[in-house]
């Protein structure tokens, strides 16, 4: 981890004097210039944070959408049945005429961009809890009867802490695809964002700002990578490793 970042700006500053161009394929010290001198305008953190509370935004709606309906299709044998043929078409549905569809018949705000993003990661959670309330081991059910547990205590020290991992593997793989459709999202209707940017900047044929603002974004996801997801999947894995 303490090296990649080394080797990557090494290999990318390589690449950059063999290719000899600033234009097409800029060092790392002229996207860092750009990085600077946006983050000293304020545009930088202007659009990043849009970008972001988009991505919040969707992430806990299809986190909280997705994981009821895979509950509820996980523990009810009819209802995964009649649900699973939707659940595949909405799997298989193109991102792209999803958010088309969104800015067409909503408009061009917010709530048609945020929809858009959430649709598209709410069947991904579902299916990954549907598999996790699947293998609930009735076992513990059976104890929690016999001792008469509560259903608070019952979904405490049960239900959750066995639901706990795939929640947090559903967190990191949808936030993950989450930020890239918000981009796509910002590139086609909005007037804000790190994707409205990136469009922008293209349209200019200026790769070093395309460059910049993409890497902050990535700069972003990665800190709340480490800092946060990871953490939350040990932490969710705990009981896994107890003695």
């Amino acid at each position: 981890m303490l090296l990649f970042p080394f080797l990557f700006v090494g290999i990318w500053a390589a690449s950059a004097h063999l290719a000899g161009n600033e234009t097409t394929f800029p060092s790392p010290l002229r996207v860092w210039t750009i990085v600077l001198a946006e983050a000293k305008s304020g545009d930088l953190f202007i659009h990043v944070g849009a970008t972001l509370a988009r991505v919040i935004a969707a992430f806990v709606i299809a986190m909280g959408v997705g994981c009821a309906i895979g509950l509820w299709m996980g523990r009810n044998r009819g209802i995964n049945r009649w649900a699973d043929p939707w659940l595949v078409f909405f799997l298989n549905l193109p991102a792209l005429v999803t958010i088309v569809l969104c800015y067409i018949w909503i408009g061009l705000t917010e709530a048609a961009a945020i929809t858009a993003v959430a649709i598209n990661k709410i069947p991904m959670v579902a299916v990954m809890m549907r598999e996790g309330a699947r293998t609930l081991d009735p076992g513990l059910n059976d104890m929690a009867r016999v001792f008469r547990m509560s259903p608070g205590a019952k979904l405490a020290h049960i239900v959750i802490p066995q639901l706990a991992p795939h929640f947090a593997s559903a967190g990191r793989a949808g936030i993950a695809l989450i930020w890239k459709i918000v981009l796509v999202v910002e590139l086609l209707g909005a007037s804000t964002g790190v994707g409205f940017q990136i469009h922008t900047y293209f349209q200019l044929f200026d790769v070093g700002a395309v460059l910049a603002y993409a890497l902050s974004f990535i700069a972003v996801m990665l800190t709340v990578e480490y800092l946060l997801l990871q953490p939350w999947e040990r932490h969710a894995n705990r009981w896994r490793n107890a003695d």
